[in-house]
């Protein structure tokens, strides 16, 4: 029996005659994650008893993680938490939100009109209450009454349209605005009430407003250093490319937050970090690299959290500037990848093989008859002769899991067919500003979104201001308006699937593997809602995590 219990872990699959108890901290994680999507009790009991728990150990363990995930949230206390990078560019402004440092300080100090849950499902947030007509050409926001911001005054159908007008026009700096394409108008009906009038049907809009930049905010807000919003926390301090201290907004129109404060900063240094989380200088570290797994787990008092999701890590060949405008040579690079080497050796596992398109089985718009391209020297070679290039230059800083491990591996094996490829490290600060769109090849990590739609327009769209590699694809476009007002699920996946097919053979990007959300976690930490678009449940922890 005790042997067993020794034993009951085996590539993260429980097995054996064991108790609640018994697991990790990993384990209960993997329990409490599968729990919150849904699966009932005789799922769950089959899946463990599949793993060789006998039905009596399995049916105990369900009832234990059920009543652990009911533990009551404490109120008090500080965390402090660290990403991968921070800059100059670090912003409390929504609309230019573009790092998991941005998007958590702005959940700790913004709401949204919805907010998604760990099904990717918008719920109500500021807005109590929202529907639309059938032809899902109109959406209806209810605002709720009880909210005010943090000078004191109260939340309106003002704010709230000025607010979504913010991504809206030529002269928008949203970089979310190709998100906000299909409304003509946001108008308002009365004090209380807006309306989002489109040009075309929509089926996704409400989930696309739970995306990070669609924070409402005060209108005629002009002061980004400190502006107020009506989320859980005040903020104290705000240093660009230091830190931010919040402290627990004691008005708050809900029940939370439980913390009292929260300090955000960064650590660039992927080891370094770590090591702040084992040495509890952090209570949350993203973006943890694969290759430093066992030594977290391996530590008493942290545990891994590792979340599958669509999101990837890319290189991107700029197609407005050589050689990156030379398809054959963007070819010879998408047949250099050793994907399944890079998603085992560099990933751990923790991912998915990419298909050099960013909708991956994570999006139930995902193609699954597309065909998997392999890796073939013979065929990159072939393409890279053809091109006539011999040498270039990535840009390549750790932006994301593994990214510069990928870079180093393209660099060997484009060694053996006659590509000399200059790796030029650069560091995250700034990396977002000084590198990624400016240089004719660099690298880029994406969050998961939640929907095919939104990650698609947001990336890929002719007009998108994030389109990694100036790429513009007519029918591309076309298709992103078409399918979003397309009910027939068979038509609207034959439409997915043939922008996944142009984009995996004639854009830019070059997608080998996606990740898991692999963070680090303090056992202490508690109640961190695992929503599946982003780091750390997406950034949805300051309201709803407590210190035990």
């Amino acid at each position: 029996m005790q042997d067993e219990k020794k034993n009951k872990v085996s590539g993260s699959v429980i097995c054996g005659e064991i108790g609640y108890t018994d697991l990790s901290a990993q384990e209960k994680n993997l329990i409490s994650d599968t729990l919150r999507r849904g699966v009932t009790r005789r799922e769950f009991v089959t899946w463990l008893m599949a793993a060789g728990v006998t039905v009596a150990s399995a049916g105990s363990i369900f009832t234990s993680a059920k009543t652990a995930m009911a533990e009551t949230p404490k109120r008090g206390g500080k965390i402090r938490w660290a990403t991968d990078l921070h800059g100059p560019s670090d912003t409390m402004d929504p609309i230019l939100a573009t790092s998991g440092i941005d998007y958590t300080r702005h959940r700790a100090h913004y709401n949204s009109l919805v907010q998604l849950n760990e099904k990717v499902i918008p719920q109500p947030e500021l807005a109590e209450e929202f529907s639309s007509n059938d032809a899902l050409t109109e959406w209806t926001f209810k605002i709720r009454k009880d909210v005010a911001f943090h000078d004191g005054s109260k939340l309106s159908a003002d704010d709230v349209v000025w607010s979504m007008r913010r991504h809206m026009g030529e002269d928008s700096k949203s970089v979310v605005k190709p998100l906000m394409a299909v409304a003509k108008e946001w108008k308002k009906v009365d004090s209380h009430t807006v309306k989002a009038i489109l040009s075309s049907p929509d089926a996704d809009f409400a989930t696309v407003l739970g995306v990070f930049q669609f924070k409402i905010v005060k209108k005629d807000t002009s002061d980004w250093q400190n502006p107020p919003g009506t989320g859980p926390f005040t903020l104290k301090e705000f240093k660009p490319g230091m830190r931010a201290v919040h402290e627990r907004n004691r008005n708050y129109w809900r029940e939370g937050p439980n913390l009292d404060v929260i300090e955000t900063t960064a650590i660039t240094d992927p080891v370094a970090r770590v090591n702040a989380l084992l040495s509890r200088d952090i209570h949350l570290a993203e973006l943890i690299d694969p290759k430093a797994i066992r030594q977290v787990e391996s530590t008493p008092g942290v545990h891994i959290s590792s979340i599958p999701s669509g999101s990837y890590v890319g290189i991107c060949c700029m197609k407005n500037s050589a050689p990156g405008n030379n398809d054959d040579f963007v070819m010879a690079m998408k047949l250099l990848q050793k994907r399944e080497r890079i998603l085992k050796s560099i990933f751990k596992k923790q991912g998915t093989l990419g298909n050099d398109h960013p909708i991956n089985i994570a999006y139930p718009d995902h193609c699954d008859t597309l065909p998997q391209r392999k890796f073939d020297a013979d065929k990159a070679k072939f393409h890279l002769k053809k091109s006539g290039i011999t040498e270039c230059e990535i840009y390549a800083a750790p932006v994301g899991t593994g990214i510069v491990d990928v870079v180093l591996m393209c660099q060997r094996e484009a060694s053996k067919i006659g590509l000399k490829i200059n790796v030029k490290r650069v560091p995250t600060d700034g990396y977002w500003g000084a590198v990624w769109l400016k240089t004719p090849i660099n690298v880029v990590a994406w969050n998961s979104r939640p929907t095919a739609n939104s990650m698609l327009s947001i990336a890929f769209a002719p007009d998108a201001p994030w389109n990694d590699t100036a790429w513009k694809n007519a029918r591309v476009g076309e298709l992103l308006v078409t399918s979003r007002a397309e009910k027939d699920p068979v038509k609207r996946k034959a439409m997915y699937c043939e922008m996944q097919t142009i984009i995996c053979n004639e854009s830019g990007m070059v997608i080998p593997a996606h990740s898991n959300y692999i963070d680090g976690v303090n056992d202490k930490v508690k109640g961190i809602p695992w929503v599946p678009v982003g780091q750390l449940g997406a950034s949805e922890w300051p309201e709803f995590c407590w210190l035990e």
